[in-house]
């Protein structure tokens, strides 16, 4: 049987010096630092990513893989430059088009030789390596719910020993067991909610467990214990926080589904309403990286869950994950007059 990477990227041939030690492949210690940026980032180490050669695939082209599925897929060419077009150059530059792997805008790959001139268009401008390691760094961040095993826990659940011998002696598995512990914390990032406070995760869990083991409720409770971690993730440094709101009547469609496990009563009226055909509307919803406000705690997960297809930028926060010393301002009511 063959053995399967849980995170595996595929190069073609003419990518291989990028991931050659032999040839002191610029990649492989890119890659080397995403995966410590990541734990800095989000809490925890994501495995190693396992590299090899494929000739199956175009000479310049490369496959990231997720437990051997395909996550996400380009093309880099080494000694040229893409120069990205975040949509305010002056002049476009002739070269071959293509669109930026990672954030799809769009771009051109470029000889050296145009760099400058590039650059002083208003592009974007990098080379192979970091064309390539910015798409996974993206993705690894993407899929860290996914990401995120019962080793990658256990290492958390290990580490936490070794500074609260007590703590985890105590309350893991004993009180929370390991599997609802880690379902929690793929939760949390699905949510774009590191996991760096690991004490006060497994304390809150500790609290609630014993009476409740939904996962939703687990969840939210978790997120009310870390409510100044999250605003000052989402708003850093920023007193009063732009929001987007909810309509009444919506809210209530809302709550109503919350009552069908995993939110299946929700209707296609509130689909409809929530995420409206227009491309234009949703592009400026993503755009603006807003997050949504809900009245009630339980909503939070549900409408996050519903939305991340559609908008995955966007973020859910209740109101009672707002600090006391935070002001908010409504900035477009969903439903309403100003959505």
């Amino acid at each position: 049987m063959q053995h399967v990477d849980q995170l595996g990227m595929e190069v073609g041939y003419r990518l291989i010096p990028l991931v050659d030690r032999t040839q002191d492949g610029e990649l492989l210690r890119r890659i080397r630092g995403i995966r410590k940026k990541i734990a800095q980032d989000l809490g925890f180490l994501v495995p190693p990513v396992h590299i090899r050669d494929n000739l199956e695939i175009k000479p310049n082209a490369y496959r990231i893989l997720l437990k051997g599925v395909e996550l996400g897929k380009g093309e880099a060419f080494i000694g040229q430059f893409l120069a990205i077009n975040p949509g305010m150059v002056s002049k476009e530059i002739a070269g071959a088009a293509t669109t930026d792997p990672a954030f799809g805008l769009p771009a051109v790959w470029i000889d050296a030789g145009k760099r400058e001139e590039a650059q002083s268009l208003g592009y974007t401008v990098v080379d192979a390596s970091t064309v390539v390691a910015t798409h996974i760094s993206n993705l690894l961040q993407t899929h860290s719910a996914e990401l995120l095993g019962r080793e990658e826990v256990q290492a958390l659940i290990d580490h936490q020993a070794k500074e609260s011998p007590k703590l985890i002696e105590d309350l893991v598995p004993k009180v929370v067991p390991v599997s609802i512990l880690q379902k929690v914390l793929q939760q949390l990032l699905s949510e774009g909610i590191h996991i760096r406070d690991f004490r006060t995760i497994v304390e809150t869990l500790a609290d609630h467990v014993p009476q409740n083991q939904d996962i939703d409720e687990l969840t939210s409770a978790v997120r009310t214990a870390l409510s100044r971690v999250i605003v000052q993730q989402l708003f850093p440094g920023e007193a009063e926080l732009p929001l987007m709101t909810l309509e009444p009547a919506l809210e209530n469609v809302l709550m109503q589904a919350v009552q069908s496990k995993a939110g299946a009563g929700w209707s296609p009226g509130w689909r409809r309403t929530c995420c409206p055909a227009p491309p234009s509307r949703r592009n400026r919803w993503r755009s603006r990286d807003i997050i949504r406000c809900c009245s009630r705690r339980r909503a939070a997960p549900l409408l996050a869950r519903f939305l991340r297809r559609a908008l995955p930028q966007l973020r859910v926060i209740s109101h009672n994950e707002i600090p006391d010393n935070k002001s908010i301002r409504i900035i477009a009511v969903i439903g309403g007059s100003k959505g």
